[in-house]
């Protein structure tokens, strides 16, 4: 690498020293979080202690999308923070954001994955929000699914995992509001990914079939998971 690089890491660790030990407002961390660089917008996303507007949740939501990896991350950490708390959940527009939602669940990042769909779970009361979620869920799952029912699992490992990375978190999502997708949607996805090569497809499907659904045809699917020939896949 050339000393532009390391030269860059050393800047980027100066500003980040100079922005944790100096004191902002609270309107200028938002400020931060609107305009400024990788740096002032991660570490004004950790720094915030809370929101207090739709502007200011709308501004980290905002941030989940298009930005830096570090950006993202240390973001996705506040908004599963603050949708956990009641009196900062009120202000997502969480209907308005649905889709930001969705592309964060399948993120190139797990953490962020993770964050979002801990986030998303203090929605399941909210009817408007989970139609309009588990409908754009349903057809990305499939979508993702007709692109790796083609592929051969021999070649283009790269493009491969990214696919089926993205599918993990989509049925890991799925386990969280399954009680929310239509029956029937949510069968033919679990017929269709029990076929997959690969284990970690298989292991989220058996993990959904925990559920117990009053089905014959998937309670034999799950009792075939139980002998499946990978661990991670049976322990369920």
């Amino acid at each position: 690498m050339n000393n532009t690089y390391y030269e860059t890491l050393d800047e980027n660790f100066t500003q980040a020293l100079k922005l944790c030990e100096q004191n902002f407002s609270h309107e200028q961390l938002i400020e931060f979080l609107k305009t400024g660089n990788i740096v002032q917008r991660q570490i004004s996303a950790l720094r915030l202690d809370g929101i207090n507007s739709n502007e200011d949740a709308q501004v980290l939501l905002s941030n989940l999308t298009g930005q830096d990896g570090k950006i993202r991350e240390a973001v996705s950490m506040r908004v599963n923070e603050f949708m956990s708390k009641s009196e900062y959940l009120a202000y997502f527009d969480v209907v308005r954001n649905y889709q930001i939602f969705l592309d964060s669940i399948i993120d190139i990042n797990a953490n962020i994955c993770r964050n979002i769909i801990s986030a998303i779970t203090n929605l399941k009361n909210n009817d408007e929000f989970c139609t309009l979620f588990c409908q754009g869920l349903v057809n990305m799952t499939n979508n993702l699914l007709t692109v790796i029912e083609k592929f051969d699992f021999q070649q283009g490992k790269y493009k491969v995992n990214k696919e089926v990375f993205k599918l993990y978190w989509c049925l890991e999502t799925i386990y969280e509001f399954f009680d929310k997708i239509n029956f029937d949607d949510l069968k033919q996805i679990i017929i269709r990914s029990k076929e997959i090569q690969e284990y970690t497809i298989r292991e989220k499907i058996a993990k959904i079939l925990t559920r117990n659904f009053n089905d014959f045809e998937l309670e034999n699917i799950r009792i075939n998971l139980k002998n499946d020939n990978n661990y991670y896949v049976r322990r369920f």
